[in-house]
């Protein structure tokens, strides 16, 4: 009889990278359908061309010999859906593909591949951008226009290293009534104006200036969570810390600080919470971990938006929990049964 010895652990499933990540890819599909949906054209070729630049980025380094991994994966893929759905549906193409080479050149493969990169590519790609392109990245434009099935958003098309067409005044020549190109953050911000729950919540109502809705990521994130691949303390923490902390101000000044819901369903923090902020590789494994982290984000999003000069602050909170999770990890990590920290553990 033959003995083999082997390492732990012992008992496995079929849980692997590729079903993974391909059952991500999955539930994003329903979330860039109802995108499409809101924005047209402008929105489609944004998924295709972004998604197509992380693919491309993909394949080029791998060549190289400078990152781990295959397009088989699935992760490019995810990297370039996020990434799309994080940039406004009018945003230059050609920018949006500058955007997916760097979120896999500077996110990923300057790391050393999946699996080895500090902070989350997608997110890693948008703060390039907006560094870079600051006036296109704040350029949005309503939601369910008549003739985005026939036409592109004008900026969309504009060509490289040209000044992209003056959304606004395409915006005010189609003659709708009660339309605006600013999101509900950016109106609360500067305006004083706040949206409904209901509308925010649903993405539907009206011509919001938006992403897609906050309900339906909800549902496919669910979805991840029930099927064991997404792990329901990170988005839970995040959501309930940042409405905990909006409540918390609330009453102080309802008039500057916004009611919990608002915070909750505008901008972008739910699809951060659910999909950005519980990225594997960028989040803490332990349990404790995951909560503090979740924690962090949450609270940093609602300071950064009451008091930052910028009306969103989701990114920016996810980078710098990606970047604390080191250090999260090392704190909450659980000691082995019966044995005390030495100095050498400590240090």
């Amino acid at each position: 009889m033959t003995v083999e010895i082997r390492s732990a652990p012992h008992i496995k499933d079929d849980n692997g990278v590729v079903k993974i990540m391909r059952n991500v890819v999955w539930s994003l599909l329903p979330i860039c359908g109802f995108y499409v949906w809101q924005y047209g054209l402008s929105a489609l070729a944004s998924l295709v061309v972004v998604t197509a630049s992380c693919l491309a980025a993909e394949e080029f380094f791998l060549r190289l010999g400078r990152q781990s991994g295959d397009l088989g994966d699935w992760s490019a893929t995810i990297t370039g859906l996020l990434l799309a759905l994080t940039l406004p549906a009018g945003f230059p193409l050609w920018m949006g593909a500058v955007a997916g080479f760097v979120a896999i050149g500077l996110g990923k493969a300057i790391f050393g591949g999946i699996g080895h990169n500090l902070f989350n590519p997608a997110l890693v790609g948008r703060g390039f951008v907006q560094a870079a392109f600051p006036t296109a990245i704040a350029t949005y434009t309503p939601s369910f226009l008549p003739a985005r099935f026939s036409e592109f958003i004008p900026s969309s098309l504009a060509l490289p290293f040209m000044t992209p067409a003056d959304t606004a005044t395409w915006v005010a020549g189609l003659n709708i009534d009660g339309v605006s190109g600013a999101t509900p953050l950016a109106r609360w911000k500067f305006e004083g104006v706040i949206a409904s729950n209901w509308d925010l919540l649903t993405s539907i109502s009206g011509h919001l200036a938006v992403g897609p809705s906050p309900l339906l990521i909800l549902l496919c994130g669910a979805y991840l969570a029930l099927r064991g691949y997404l792990d329901w303390r990170i988005p839970a923490a995040v959501l309930g810390s940042a409405a905990l902390l909006a409540a918390a101000l609330y009453p102080l000044n309802p008039e500057h600080y916004p009611e919990p819901g608002f915070v909750l369903f505008s901008g972008g923090l739910m699809l951060g919470a659910v999909y950005m902020a519980t990225d594997m590789v960028t989040s803490p494994v332990t349990p404790l971990g995951m909560w503090l982290y979740g924690v962090l984000i949450g609270a940093l999003t609602v300071v950064i938006r009451y008091s930052g000069g910028l009306p969103e602050g989701v990114m920016y909170a996810i980078l710098i929990g990606n970047a604390a999770t080191p250090m999260i990890e090392r704190i909450t990590q659980p000691k082995a049964f019966g044995t005390a920290p030495t100095k050498e553990t400590r240090a």
